[in-house]
């Protein structure tokens, strides 16, 4: 018998269950218009298959469960704060840590220790909760990314790379001195989960401290990028990710991490950092925003967790079988002719609502409808990532209009089954082909900061 390709399965076997609550389609109707369109408004206990988010969505180990019984809750000095650092300090390189309760504590105190009013912040595509603490600690946005990552047809392999020449253009602009630093986001969330090479990282690196600027990683999916670099950089093949990983890490000069993604929690972040002045004045601040620096706003638990799940996620057997469930479902929905961001992103699958829903303008919000439209369809829950999420210029008040109008299909770690991905793939298909009846929303609420979170909509 020939075999075109071996199977494969997930490394670990399924000990506990949680039941899903079944709901008719009329259902459906009814909750997304209480909802107000938005799926983040959704009771979680309606929703069938929740591909919201991969924040702190994830099902931890048995290991890690044990860990959490080894919770040390002393206000000062928990073992668990010492058995984090160490790990830090080995799997990712960084000399000195600062816990936070999770990814938008730890960006929220280095956007105040390290932006003066008026600066720059080049960066490789914006992220929602990161640019909004830049911009309230008064620094500016610039996106340098590749031209590639606004393409959703593009195949380039490394679209989450800085454009270096923009980098450059700006330095000229402005002036090393009043760029506070630039931010890496491995992988790129808004550009569909794209990667950024270590050669591209290396560059950038030489560059920014060629002028006295930092390099801040956002290490959220760190270890993913890792992947994608052991398959598709030459001279990276035969490394194992542990190795890749502390590689890349070693071009920033500090990190601010989301342990909700990565690192197979529920809850809990860090930044890291090489500089001891920058961290006297982390751990310092630390205590007024989250909590004493040996547990920033974490229980003890919830930090061994952290350390644990590190551990079990740079294994290259676990990172293959997570990408390779996210590809499952590229794939699947490739054969259907769904508009999607390639090549695929490690954490999630990204809908090209711009052409999905070719008929709806984008300023009727064609992404936040797709989103409406596939849980009223089948029960998912998936999110927008597009002119809702990217919010309004903060001196004009005009709406962004970004080139990616997107749906992200987010795959939680350890969670669903391939046969889950299968129904979704159905559901996503069905509405591509019915995708001429659908209609646009107009936006009937909106708040002042990360709007995409709590807008309400009405259909038009």
């Amino acid at each position: 018998m020939r075999f075109e390709r071996r199977p494969w399965a997930e490394p670990f076997k399924v000990k506990v269950v949680e039941p899903l609550k079944m709901t008719t389609q009329q259902d459906r109707e009814k909750y997304i218009v209480e909802a107000g369109y938005n799926t983040f408004l959704l009771r979680s206990e309606d929703v069938y298959i929740d591909l919201l988010t991969d924040s702190g969505t994830n099902a931890m180990s048995d290991n890690q469960w044990a860990g959490m019984m080894l919770g040390d809750e002393a206000y000062a000095g928990s073992k668990n704060y010492y058995n984090l650092e160490a790990n830090v300090q080995k799997i990712y390189g960084y000399k000195y840590l600062v816990p936070t309760h999770q990814g938008r504590g730890a960006e929220n105190m280095l956007s105040q220790c390290l932006i003066k009013k008026g600066q720059y912040v080049p960066g490789n595509m914006y992220f929602t909760t990161t640019r909004l603490h830049q911009e309230l600690a008064g620094g500016t946005f610039v996106d340098v990314i590749v031209d590639e990552a606004h393409d959703p047809e593009s195949d380039f392999l490394f679209k989450g790379n800085v454009c270096l020449q923009k980098f450059e253009d700006l330095i000229k602009r402005v002036g090393g001195e009043n760029i506070a630093y630039i931010t890496i986001g491995a992988t790129v969330n808004m550009a569909g989960g794209q990667p950024v090479s270590i050669e591209n990282i290396k560059a950038v690196n030489a560059l920014a401290h060629k002028h006295g600027i930092k390099v801040v990683l956002d290490a959220t999916r760190a270890m993913e990028n890792a992947y994608y670099i052991q398959q598709r950089e030459a001279g990276y093949a035969n490394k194992p990710i542990a190795e890749i990983l502390k590689e890349f890490a070693s071009y920033s000069d500090a990190a601010t991490m989301s342990g909700k993604k990565d690192l197979l929690v529920n809850i809990g972040g860090f930044v890291a950092v090489n500089d001891w002045d920058l961290f006297e004045e982390l751990r310092n601040m630390v205590v007024i925003y989250e909590g004493l620096h040996t547990y920033g706003g974490l229980a003890g638990r919830d930090m061994e967790a952290m350390a644990r799940g590190m551990e079990e996620a740079i294994q290259d057997d676990y990172m293959a079988s997570r990408i390779r469930q996210v590809e499952y479902l590229g794939n699947l929905l490739d054969e259907y002719g769904v508009p999607m961001v390639k090549p695929f992103g490690g954490h999630a699958i990204f809908l090209d609502a711009r052409r999905f829903y070719s008929h709806i303008p984008q300023s009727q919000y064609p992404a936040q409808a797709l989103a409406a439209d596939l849980y009223v369809n089948s029960g998912v829950r998936t999110m927008e990532r597009g002119v809702v999420s990217a919010g309004r210029n903060k001196d004009t008040g005009e709406e962004f209009m970004p080139k990616l109008e997107l749906v992200r299909l987010t795959i939680p770690r350890r969670v669903y089954t391939q046969a889950h991905m299968d129904v979704v793939a159905y559901s996503v298909a069905e509405l591509y082909e019915n995708r001429h009846k659908a209609r646009g929303l107009k936006m009937v609420y909106e708040p002042k900061y990360l709007r995409f979170f709590q807008a309400r909509f009405e259909k038009i």
